[in-house]
């Protein structure tokens, strides 16, 4: 039932955001909280947003898969805290290293840069463009982009699913081999791991994020086996 009203909730969200992309990426995108944009509830909400649609179907797909063998392992009640706590978790980590990334370039800008894009920034980044000035599109990039996708939440899944159903065989699409569910897991998290310390932000994906909610699911999977929990 969760993970029902969890699939619904997300094509809601995604169909407001085709109705309204401006006012959707404003208001429930997630924004560092540095910038003028950056709300609390925000934390929560960007975890229902995505970019496009494979970047929804990809998410949902998974958690369509593997999310109703967790949720019939956990109980509904247990699973919603699962998921929240992955999601929020991997928005953590995210923030943890956008600060230190991110937050020196805008506290380095001088007065007359900074007012610039408060501005124009944010508009222009949510129209799909930025200054063409390096100075003023760097310091818009730290300040005012924002993160969107349940995919912390998604990895977190992924995680448990490995941990509790290690021997469970999975066919990928591509290429077409079979997989236990803990190697499934293993190649992600290698993956992740190596395009985290990569750092390219060229390739516009949050993987500390999915690394957050990887690393977030195994330890309250821990944390319940030890707690006879599980």
């Amino acid at each position: 039932m969760v993970v029902k009203n969890l699939l619904i909730i997300n094509g809601l969200f995604f169909l407001a955001k085709v109705a309204m992309p401006e006012f959707m990426n404003e208001n429930f995108a997630l924004f560092y909280p540095w910038s003028d944009a950056f709300k609390p509830h925000q934390l929560v909400s960007h975890m229902f947003m995505h970019g496009d649609l494979s970047h929804i179907f990809g998410n949902m797909f998974a958690l369509f898969m593997f999310g109703p063998l967790l949720e019939d392992r956990f109980g509904s009640k247990r699973f919603l805290i699962f998921y929240m706590v992955t999601g929020l978790g991997a928005a953590g980590l995210h923030l943890a290293s956008a600060y230190l990334e991110s937050y020196p370039i805008v506290q380095a800008a001088d007065f007359k840069v900074l007012e610039i894009v408060r501005e124009q920034g944010l508009d222009a980044l949510l129209h799909g463009k930025n200054f063409t000035d390096d100075t003023l599109a760097t310091v818009n990039l730290a300040m005012n982009t924002p993160t969107v996708g349940a995919s912390g939440a998604v990895f977190g899944i992924l995680m448990g699913f490995g941990m509790l159903f290690p021997e469970y065989r999975v066919m990928l699409l591509f290429p077409p081999i079979p997989l236990k569910a803990r190697q499934l897991v293993t190649v992600y998290a290698v993956i992740e791991i190596f395009l985290m310390i990569q750092n390219n932000p060229g390739d516009n994906v949050a993987h500390f994020a999915h690394v957050g909610g990887m690393l977030f699911a195994f330890l309250i999977i821990r944390f319940w086996r030890n707690r006879a929990l599980l």
